[in-house]
């Protein structure tokens, strides 16, 4: 394969950045609307980002994620808390998230702190997941080295049976996380790879500001 060769031109009209609302939580729930109102089918998902940290170390991992919630704060996915993002994220609470939206020509980027969510609003996600996927995250110690699939699905068959006919509790080491950006940069593929690039960016007093930079 001549990866050389491998090209797409990106033919959009742009977007004009004084029609982005003032802060980029605006922006992105307009962008993330946009996104999931043209998704081409189901093997698309608006809401699926990469999100990377790093650990003390300063080795860095990325991995994909879900979108789960939007707030005037920022964004927020939920996790097993002791997994590898988990361990990290506790010694260095900074993250940045990537939304890549093919069909519309369009990425978004976060990048700024990151902390738990509160209970209550992890309570409230974990209950409204189907029940199987209750259960898978009570089964899975996320990252950690296993044997075999089968232990998985036994430990999975045994919380079955406990847990017939009762509410799954919430595991303590899983839950949500915010990411509470500090950077936001909406990304518009055009022509000849001019793209637009806005960038928002937290001031003092918690004020954005806006910027378009190079392509």
């Amino acid at each position: 394969m001549d990866f050389k060769e491998l090209r797409k031109e990106y033919e959009t009209a742009g977007f004009d950045p004084a029609r982005l609302p003032e802060e980029p939580i605006g922006a992105f729930r307009q962008w993330f609307q946009a996104a999931s109102e043209s998704c081409p089918d189901a093997s698309f998902e608006a809401n699926a980002m990469a999100v990377a940290t790093a650990g003390a170390d300063g080795n860095v991992s990325c991995r994909w994620v879900l979108l789960k919630g939007v707030t005037k704060l920022g964004i927020q996915f939920f996790t097993n808390y002791d997994s590898d993002k988990g361990r990290q994220i506790a010694t260095n609470p900074r993250a940045a998230a990537s939304f890549h939206w093919p069909w519309l020509g369009r990425q978004v980027r976060f990048e700024g702190a990151i902390e738990k969510t509160d209970r209550a609003t992890s309570e409230n996600y974990f209950h409204s997941r189907p029940r199987g996927s209750q259960i898978g995250a009570m089964v899975s110690r996320q990252s950690a080295e296993i044997g075999s699939r089968e232990e998985l699905e036994q430990l999975q068959q045994e919380l079955e049976s406990r847990f017939e006919g009762q509410e799954i509790p919430l595991p303590e080491n899983w839950g949500g996380y915010h990411i509470i950006p500090a950077r936001v940069e909406f990304w518009q593929g055009r022509l000849n790879r001019l793209h637009d690039r806005i960038v928002y960016v937290r001031e003092d007093q918690g004020k954005w500001s806006k910027k378009r930079l190079a392509p």
